[in-house]
């Protein structure tokens, strides 16, 4: 089992868990990831900014990214 971290930034803000969570493998990590960051996707998009970006990433044991995910807000005209 490896360990992974979240880490979390919007705009400025970056904070990345002290608290680790144990997978199998990388399928496992972006399973996790994935579920985490659907819990939370609601409450963000609510209070996103215009032409702001908002990323939520799994890191490794080493805090090395591996996967991310962003949900980005652009006005287009």
């Amino acid at each position: 089992m490896s360990l992974y971290f979240f880490r979390i930034r919007n705009g400025r803000y970056s904070g990345a868990s002290d608290i680790g969570s144990e997978c199998a493998d990388r399928a496992e990590a972006w399973k996790e990831l994935t579920n985490v960051c659907a819990d939370i996707a609601g409450g963000i998009s609510r209070k996103l900014r215009e032409n702001s970006e908002w990323h939520m990433e799994m890191l490794d044991e080493q805090k090395q990214p591996v996967f991310r995910i962003r949900i980005v807000a652009e006005t287009l005209d």
